[in-house]
């Protein structure tokens, strides 16, 4: 997987310095100018349409694009002449509006570098509007696990349009969708497509994955890290994070971090300024029905326990791990080991089922755990842990 942050020398955006478009240029000293105070703020809501009939690009765009922005960080450089001097390295990404005050959501990865095993925050971050208004913003938080930023800038004298967010779980494969960001730097463009599947488990900045991600085959390049993916109503259902590719352009594989995955982490974010995630400390595999054949299982599909994090909760809780070394169709596994087929009120039928039902959760909280163990259904309750830094073989 490649994260769609476009490394490099931001040319194109020395160019613009000094030019027209109502706001400040980003170079010289690398403050922005301030808006004229005479200028008001102008915040608009972008409603979901409901009168739609067919998939519309163009309303979408009408609608869409004045919220999206281009976000441009600097690492290691006081100014943007210096990154373009080739001093610095500077990253280009896109990101959103989400609400009337400022904020503005993108990648954490756009934000932020990795040093030594570490991120490290951009030491200036830059917001260019679709109207050419160009503003300093400060970083409120970063969520390594869900790859989310929350940005804010100072609203007086812009021009807001706030997308609206929607409902990740529910959307369907097939259903069409668009793309807007700044792809190579090339600012306000839009691709379309459709979702090509759900559920996918996709790369994060930590070594958990982020569940539930969607992907589509609209063309997403380096540059469309952060901005939107939304249907055809004008909902936001993702933010476009990764691409698979061999030649690292966009090939009709791209990833989105899903909303609500989204919306949860800007929450976490505007409150704390960070996210916390529950640990559950097992790590299992998933069934189908020849393995539930061979190993004499109850069920066809779950989450089969492997291992369990030594004292960590779902050992504590009392789940039971696999044990020996069994191979089938040229795996290994443990067999023995509970296999959970649903958290709380949501049913797992593979591990990917059991991340997206225990992110849900907050660390402390308890849950119910439906297993099966020894050919009988029991309940568990497991109080949850705080995921940790790295997840090594901690798993979920």
């Amino acid at each position: 997987m490649k994260r769609l942050l476009a490394l490099g020398l931001i040319a194109g955006l020395a160019g613009c310095g000094g030019s027209g478009g109502g706001g400040g240029a980003i170079g010289g000293s690398g403050q922005s100018a301030s808006p004229a105070q005479t200028a008001p703020t102008r915040v608009e809501v972008v409603k979901p349409s409901t009168r739609r009939e067919a998939f519309d690009p163009r309303a979408i765009y009408r609608d869409e694009a004045p919220g999206v922005v281009t976000v441009v960080s600097l690492f290691g450089s006081t100014s943007l002449d210096a990154a373009t001097g080739g001093g610095a390295q500077a990253g280009e990404g896109s990101g959103f509006v989400v609400s009337g005050n400022g904020e503005i959501a993108t990648n954490a990865h756009v934000v932020t570098e990795d040093q030594g095993g570490s991120l490290q925050r951009a030491r200036e971050v830059y917001v260019e509007f679709a109207d050419g208004n160009q503003v300093k913003a400060r970083i409120m938080g970063y969520d390594p696990n869900a790859d989310v930023a929350l940005l804010k800038v100072p609203p007086q004298g812009l021009r807001l349009r706030q997308l609206p967010l929607g409902v990740s779980d529910r959307v369907q494969v097939g259903t069409a969708v668009a793309a807007i960001g700044s792809p190579f730097g090339e600012k306000q463009s839009l691709s379309v497509g459709v979702v090509s599947a759900v559920d996918r488990a996709i790369d994060s900045l930590t070594q958990f994955k982020i569940s539930g991600a969607i992907q589509t085959d609209a063309a997403i390049n380096p540059g469309n890290s952060g901005g939107p993916l939304v249907d055809g109503a004008g909902r936001v259902i993702g933010i476009n994070q990764q691409i698979k590719s061999s030649s690292g352009g966009g090939e009709g594989v791209g990833f989105a971090v899903p909303v609500d995955v989204v919306k949860r982490s800007l929450a976490g974010l505007r409150r704390d300024g960070k996210v916390a995630y529950a640990f559950l400390g097992v790590q299992t595999v998933a069934l189908y029905p020849q393995v539930a054949q061979r190993f004499k299982l109850p069920v066809a599909k779950g989450a089969w326990v492997q291992a369990t994090t030594a004292g960590g909760p779902g050992d504590k809780g009392g789940l039971h791990a696999g044990k020996g070394d069994a191979r089938f169709q040229a795996r290994s596994f443990r067999p023995g080991g509970d296999i959970i087929t649903k958290v709380g009120d949501r049913v797992v039928n593979n591990p990917d089922d059991l991340s997206t039902a225990i992110q849900r959760f907050d660390p402390g909280q308890k849950v119910k755990v439906e297993v099966w163990r020894d050919g009988k259904r029991r309940d568990i309750e497991v109080t949850l842990g705080e995921r940790p830094l790295s997840a090594s073989s901690s798993g979920r």
